[in-house]
């Protein structure tokens, strides 16, 4: 595994920090600028830059400063969530609220609504004001009091909306399309010579950012998913040859799927989009299911929803959406549609019930694990602004919550390592086989 040089890990600030944190009042423990977090736990792999004699890779800690760049006593400070909804949003937006207002007696909190869109020259609706009041119960529920929304626009009029309504803090709440905006935001500002931080907050249900141990809102959507995962087991033992079919989310990587499994023993076969299989052929998914169905009489599989795009997908005629991603074809149907037919043409007569879960999964309130952590997350970004840090997002990394750059975390997507012990807890689990490629019947 190949680290990044350390100067990539470097934040941006916009100015020495001479003022003195209203922090101090609370008694908060203030993290010194000095102190940094090992990118890598390896002892190999960090004895190796110590035998090149280069500095080991780190990242800032996060955490409040002794001393801070903004002066609280009018500092403006917007927020805006972007791409798609998933939980613990309204947590973090709840998080950087109470933060600003009661650590750092920011009064001014502007809220944009509808992502980036809210920040174009004529927006859908204008900015609402937050307020401790207006917060104060938002994290009960899913989805995002501000909206969301995708696609880009104009970098030049987001900074312009940014400068007319004086934003000194801009935080930026969502994956990897968001975050690169954000990038291209502070680009724009640092052009512009103003003194406007951008922090980023990563939201990625998927759990795909890279030098992220763990995003928002990953715990519960492996949690929810535990239900649909059950009754599919359930499904399936309630019917000779009965087949339990669940798609999870995933569109690039397999993590969801991968966890939900591994809390989910009865799963039998897990699909995702790290790890190719074809459909027809002797060792082939359809053949390996079909040999289990006969033994067994049953079979759960889990599939995410980007698995298997190399064979439904059209080179020729590819459809993407507002912000540019691939449109998927839905794996789960086609899966379901193909087993059915290739199980009719051998005379087993499987009944197979389809559930899809994701758009109930991704709506639903933060479960425990994951609202503590947009709790600590929305603080430490709020600390990292008033600490003049810029175009980064908070993270937690390698056990402790840091300040990465943005050009870091969407540099690459993270992906489950077909060779990592992930996926080798989960193949011993389910007894699939490693590969599943058909060869001639």
């Amino acid at each position: 595994m190949n680290l990044p040089e350390q100067a990539d890990l470097e934040v941006p600030r916009l100015g020495d920090c001479q003022i003195p944190s209203p922090a101090t009042a609370r008694h908060l423990p203030f993290v010194d600028d000095s102190e940094r977090i090992l990118l890598s736990s390896s002892t190999k792999l960090v004895q190796s830059y110590i035998d090149a004699g280069k500095p080991l890779p780190s990242l800032e800690a996060a955490g409040p400063r002794r001393e801070i760049f903004f002066d609280p006593e009018g500092l403006t400070c917007g927020i805006v969530t972007c791409g798609g909804l998933c939980p613990g949003l309204n947590d973090v937006i709840r998080s950087i609220v109470m933060t600003l207002h009661y650590v750092y007696g920011v009064r001014r909190i502007i809220g944009f609504r509808y992502g980036y869109a809210g920040l174009s020259k004529s927006p859908v609706q204008p900015p609402v004001f937050l307020s401790p009041e207006s917060v104060a119960a938002i994290h009960e529920h899913g989805g995002t009091i501000l909206g969301s929304s995708r696609g880009p626009q104009s970098v030049a009029d987001m900074v312009d909306t940014l400068v007319n309504w004086k934003v000194d803090i801009l935080f930026t709440i969502g994956g990897d399309g968001t975050q690169r905006g954000a990038h291209d935001i502070a680009g724009e500002i640092l052009k512009r010579n103003l003194r406007i931080a951008v922090i980023g907050v990563p939201k990625t249900i998927d759990n795909d950012l890279e030098w992220i141990d763990r995003s928002f809102g990953f715990l519960t959507a492996v949690e929810a998913a535990r239900p649909a995962i059950l009754s599919a087991h359930a499904e399936a033992k309630g019917a000779q040859f009965g087949i339990g079919l669940v798609k999870l989310m995933g569109r690039h990587s397999g993590f969801i799927a991968v966890r939900a499994s591994l809390a989910n023993p009865d799963v039998n076969f897990c699909l995702i989009p790290e790890v190719p299989f074809t459909l027809h052929g002797q060792g082939g998914f359809l053949d390996v299911l079909t040999a289990r169905l006969r033994q067994r009489k049953h079979a759960v599989i889990v599939v995410a929803e980007g698995a298997a795009q190399d064979i439904l997908q059209d080179p020729r005629h590819q459809e993407r959406d507002a912000s540019g991603n691939l449109k998927l074809k839905d794996v789960g149907a086609f899966l379901r549609d193909e087993i059915k037919k290739h199980c009719a043409s051998r005379s087993l007569p499987v009944a197979i019930k389809y559930i899809d879960p994701s758009y109930t999964i991704r709506s639903l309130p933060a479960n425990s694990n994951d609202s503590a952590y947009c709790l600590v997350l929305g603080q430490n970004a709020v600390h990292a602004g008033m600490a003049g840090r810029t175009d980064m997002v908070v993270g937690y990394s390698n056990g402790r919550f840091t300040h990465i750059p943005i050009r870091l975390v969407t540099g690459r997507r993270k992906q489950v390592d077909p060779r990592g012990e992930q996926w080798q807890y989960l193949l011993q689990m389910t007894g699939q086989p490693a590969v599943m490629v058909g060869g001639a019947e």
